[in-house]
């Protein structure tokens, strides 16, 4: 697989359930490792050190910090026991070293960009799955984050909250001048939130191009027949 993201463009990565979409968001963050190739991410080899050795898991997850590279799971993955504020700026205390004062700072200036301002003190259980999600992603880039990959992050929610955090996505992507690439099943938030659309099946690139073309006028026939059951929704009928 040969694949390159420009700086502050968003991807969307479209296939069927085992088509190897989760599989490359973590290869990419190098939560799985490959047997052979190389992932670069603003000019850094990720999971080696500037010497070429392998790095340890630690020293990975630090090599993630300093390249700013997140990523958001399906399933929020907030601390139960902790606030939306603290969700925030506990891990930036934790892990990144941040001081108390400026690690409730930026999660505050997170919580009002994403629309949650004055829900600081709740906790994850007092909070809808679209608000749940925009904690998440709040979280994902407190640190600096300059990559953040999104594996499915809208199947969890209910489908009137798909669109809030839709705008989240959108939003930040423009503010923060993100470099996204999300895995998804839904063409709609592909086609609004994505500059390119990258159809993947049983690991392999089969289409890549800019997002309207794709998914209204795709060459592939896979391509095809993936847009065409899911707009009728007839998932079930989907083998490729």
């Amino acid at each position: 697989m040969d694949l390159q993201v420009r700086a502050g463009e968003i991807v969307a990565l479209l296939g069927p359930s085992g088509s190897g979409k989760s599989t490359l968001l973590r290869c990419i963050n190098r939560l799985e490792t490959w047997n052979s190739g190389d992932v670069f991410i603003g000019g850094h080899r990720i999971g080696y050190s500037s010497g070429g050795l392998v790095l340890s898991p630690s020293e990975v997850a630090r090599q993630r910090v300093e390249v700013g590279v997140g990523i958001l799971f399906q399933h929020f993955n907030l601390f139960a026991h902790l606030t939306a504020e603290e969700n925030i700026a506990g891990p930036l205390r934790w892990v990144h070293g941040w001081s108390q004062e400026a690690a409730a700072q930026r999660a505050q200036e997170l919580l009002d960009r994403v629309g949650l301002g004055d829900r600081g003190d709740a906790l994850p259980r007092h909070l809808s799955g679209g608000q749940q999600q925009r904690v998440a992603i709040a979280r994902a880039i407190a640190p600096g984050a300059k990559v953040l990959l999104l594996d499915e992050p809208t199947p969890a929610l209910d489908p009137e909250m798909v669109g809030e955090v839709l705008d989240v996505i959108r939003r930040l992507a423009f503010e923060e001048k993100l470099t996204m690439i999300i895995s998804t099943h839904q063409l709609r938030f592909a086609e609004e939130v994505a500059d390119r659309v990258i159809f993947l099946t049983d690991g392999n690139i089969v289409e890549d191009g800019p997002a309207y073309e794709v998914l209204s006028q795709p060459r592939n026939p896979l391509t095809a027949r993936f847009i065409r059951v899911m707009s009728s929704g007839q998932t079930s009928a989907l083998a490729l």
